[in-house]
């Protein structure tokens, strides 16, 4: 036996001595060995994955340098094979999703997640022939005869990395879209949701070859390693802090970005606005997957002296949609136990800095053991408060009053400008008025979230909220070259301003 053999031995003899003395130091002495080698097992992991990473980026490539302009037919192909892969999987999604959230409501899965996500892909096969299409563009006449055209040339491989929040959703429609311009796309799925991403990645397979669509996971260094891949084009959906870093990563091989993030989406109430309706729309789409949506409404703006019937009228919405919470399917619980602690903390601060919060809860039902949260509307609210800084991403809404309409918009305005903004008011005037005045990714009048679910018009953010658009024809150009082509026949007619300079015509130009 070695010298240093004898010594690790005496070491570990003394240390049993030691744990064996003291059952408290014996559980800490395991656990902290268990912690060391778990560690060691998700370090290998990582680096794993990192590798497996690189080496689908370089056969995707190859792919795509072997076949780089698939045809319509190819492309349609590869939709409808994705949409009937979707359909008849559903369930098994719905299910995985759910137990990702402990409690995902079907409904919600149904409609955000499955039935946005078909629509999208009906459009898309229905008009890539009509993208794909050459166009025509004017020619000046001092450069005719001759002709010019738009080409819309896939640009490659595409990174798309994606959130919790709506991982079926916000994975497939980015890789349809990238499959209908012609690309091949690898996927970064968020490490909260594994019973998601198994059986997506299922599903993937039965349409693509990992060397067209592939899946991967793991944590922070995967998806370090995954941002900083040249892409030829990288999709991010996630916050506004780390789609800064994200962005810095991609800074590095000049890969153009598609940021998705955050922010605090106002809900403005104009003075004319019935509040039944607004109360209940705004009810639903803060509802909708318990606020845990990035155009959910973040914040509500509401005239002084009507916030009290406001409340009123969403606790009678929220009561009708939910009359129970704890064992009801048809609300969603919150994704784990760190995001439910951060939506504690920060109603604990604002309660410890004056907001007056109210709970909203129809059975007086008893959450303990659940990571189901009832709704809190918030009032009083400073900008001390983390609730009124922060995107809340959960059932958590701010109620901000007015005196007249020009403070809201001057309260959004002085504001980073958000992904959405929904503003209520059936007044033609304040509707035009709100339009120019402010900024966001998208808006909605009478009406939340059902914005995104529109085919035909883009889906983005603007500054803080993102850059970039996808959705529809917009996500085609996105992820296409729009390559320009000026074509000359025999004829030249440039020639008459080629050298020597100082001709009639030169004085004449």
């Amino acid at each position: 036996m070695s010298d240093s053999n004898a010594n690790t031995e005496a070491a570990n003899d003394k240390t049993a001595e030691a744990t064996q003395a003291n059952p408290v130091e014996s559980l800490l002495h395991h656990l902290q060995q268990g912690q060391q080698q778990d560690g060691a097992i998700d370090a290998q992991n990582a680096q794993q994955e990192i590798e497996r990473l690189q080496q689908l980026h370089q056969q995707q490539q190859r792919a795509f340098q072997d076949h780089p302009m698939p045809d319509a037919a190819s492309r349609i192909s590869k939709l409808r094979a994705l949409k009937s892969a979707l359909i008849e999987e559903q369930t098994s999604l719905i299910n995985a999703i759910n137990e990702d959230f402990s409690c995902r409501a079907e409904g919600d899965t149904l409609i955000a997640e499955i039935m946005t996500t078909v629509q999208s892909l009906n459009y898309m096969i229905k008009n890539v022939r009509k993208w794909m299409r050459t166009s025509d563009r004017h020619v000046n006449p001092l450069f005719a005869p001759a002709s010019n055209k738009v080409m819309y040339q896939p640009l490659g491989v595409v990174g798309i990395m994606v959130p919790w929040n709506y991982p079926v959703q916000l994975a497939v429609v980015p890789v349809a879209t990238a499959i209908a311009a012609g690309n091949r796309a690898m996927v970064k799925m968020s490490e909260f949701t594994p019973a998601t991403n198994k059986a997506l990645k299922t599903l993937l397979s039965r349409v693509f070859n990992e060397d067209e669509v592939a899946i991967v996971e793991g944590e922070v260094d995967v998806a370090s390693a995954f941002s900083e891949v040249p892409w030829d084009h990288l999709i991010f959906t996630g916050s506004t802090s780390v789609g800064k870093h994200v962005m810095a990563a991609a800074a590095k091989n000049l890969t153009p970005v598609t940021l998705e993030l955050g922010g605090k989406s106002p809900a403005i109430v104009a003075p004319d606005a019935n509040l039944e309706h607004a109360a209940e729309r705004i009810c639903f789409g803060k509802s909708m997957n318990a606020g845990q949506t990035c155009i959910a409404p973040d914040y509500v703006l509401v005239q002084e002296g009507r916030e009290k019937e406001f409340i009123g009228r969403y606790h009678k919405a929220f009561s009708k949609m939910y009359p129970s919470l704890k064992d009801n399917p048809d609300y969603t619980a919150i994704i784990n136990d760190r995001q439910y602690q951060r939506l504690v903390s920060w109603l604990k601060d604002a309660d410890a800095k004056g907001a007056h919060i109210t709970q909203i809860n129809p059975a007086d039902e008893d959450f303990n053991g659940s990571r189901k949260m009832p709704p809190h509307l918030v009032l009083n609210g400073t900008d001390d408060m983390t609730v009124m800084q922060e995107e809340l991403f959960g059932p958590i809404l701010p109620i901000v009053t007015y005196k007249n309409y020009d403070d809201a918009l001057e309260y959004i305005n002085d504001r980073s400008r958000p992904l959405a903004l929904y503003l209520f008011s059936y007044d033609k005037a304040t509707e035009l008025k709100t339009l120019e005045r402010t900024h966001a990714g998208g808006v909605a009048i009478n009406d939340t979230l059902m914005h995104i679910a529109q085919d035909d018009m883009p889906f983005g953010g603007i500054g803080p909220s993102g850059m970039g658009h996808y959705h529809g024809k917009e996500g085609f150009i996105t992820l296409s070259k729009a390559k320009p082509i000026h074509r000359k026949g025999r004829i030249n007619s440039g020639k008459l301003i080629y050298p020597p300079y100082g001709t009639g015509l030169h004085s004449l130009l």
